[in-house]
């Protein structure tokens, strides 16, 4: 990116109220202290949190945001304490798997209708093999609930979805990028149309048939895990995640005549290369394992073909 671009993209933001859901998730994290360092001028960043019966969404915006290693250059620069800006950083209890993103306040919500210019959907579940119930609430619903309410939102100018490379599945050589309608499957589907209802009633059909058996909460996961494989594999995608991400896709795709929708898709996503510092990465993500394994010894040889071209990004924030 030209220096030029980059001082347009940041002036863009100056002003601006930016809704992101999937905040504690690694990519919200450094898309929000990129803002946060280089656009003091931010109006308003509502971030979506998951209360939990442990710790309250103040909690969690302090403990596994604003504390972590990542914000650090952001805490020197303030001289320690993040705390001042909560004026603009306001958690938001909320869900992006229920209706109305799981926001009950009814005045909260008009104002964040009222007040939102840009929504970042960084929410979902990257399992694999993740299951079938939970993925499609989050990737799939979650992405419908999402567009329901910033259809409401009077005055957003941009949508900007994260969504996946892999959706476009197994294929092999040069892969157009495309845009999913809904109904959409991959080529070697043994089903020509995907319905999104459909699977879900599927999904739910099956998550009552367990409970009505008197399944362990073990056997209810292994269940749904299947479930989920086998629907997917079904419609022509390798596993749960891209295909409920692909969903997503389709929910979302006429949101364009809205507002402005980006949807983005990275490929393997591993640390920061250069800003705020380089390094930093939160767990063991994609391909980590591997290298954290050679590192210690325990993997002495991996399986690939060495001419192919590994496709990664290494996020500059």
């Amino acid at each position: 990116m030209h220096a030029m671009e980059e001082i347009e993209i940041v002036q863009y933001f100056e002003g601006k109220t930016i809704f992101i859901t999937g905040a504690t998730g690694f990519l919200a994290k450094i898309f929000l202290e990129k803002i946060l360092r280089l656009q003091p001028n931010v109006k308003k960043l509502f971030l979506l949190i998951r209360p939990t019966t442990e710790r309250s969404i103040e909690q969690r915006l302090h403990e596994e945001i604003f504390s972590i290693d990542l914000f650090r250059v952001l805490r020197e620069e303030m001289g320690g304490d993040l705390r001042s800006l909560l004026d603009k950083v306001i958690p938001i209890p909320g869900d992006i798997s229920h209706d109305n993103l799981g926001i009950f306040d009814p005045e909260l919500r008009h104002n964040m209708l009222q007040e939102i210019d840009i929504i970042v959907n960084s929410a979902a579940t990257t399992n694999f093999d993740e299951r079938y119930d939970v993925a499609l609430g989050i990737n799939a619903l979650g992405a419908m609930h999402l567009e329901n309410f910033a259809r409401k939102c009077s005055k957003l100018e941009t949508l900007l979805h994260v969504s996946t490379a892999y959706v476009h599945g197994n294929g092999v050589g040069l892969i157009p990028e495309r845009s999913f309608r809904k109904g959409d499957t991959l080529d070697g589907a043994k089903i020509s149309y995907l319905d999104i209802n459909t699977e879900t009633e599927i999904a739910n059909d099956r998550l009552r048939e367990l409970q009505a058996q008197n399944s362990t909460e073990k056997e209810i996961t292994r269940a749904m895990k299947d479930l989920g494989i086998e629907r997917a594999m079904l419609h022509g995608w390798p596993n749960t995640y891209v295909f409920t991400k692909a969903m997503g896709e389709m929910v979302l795709e006429k949101f364009k005549e809205v507002a402005n929708l980006i949807i983005l898709r990275p490929t393997i996503i591993t640390s920061t290369i250069t800003e705020p510092f380089a390094g930093w990465i939160e767990g063991l993500r994609t391909l980590d394992s591997i290298f954290v394994a050679y590192g210690k010894g325990k993997l002495k040889f991996f399986v690939g073909d060495p001419e192919s071209t590994l496709d990664m990004v290494s996020w500059s924030t």
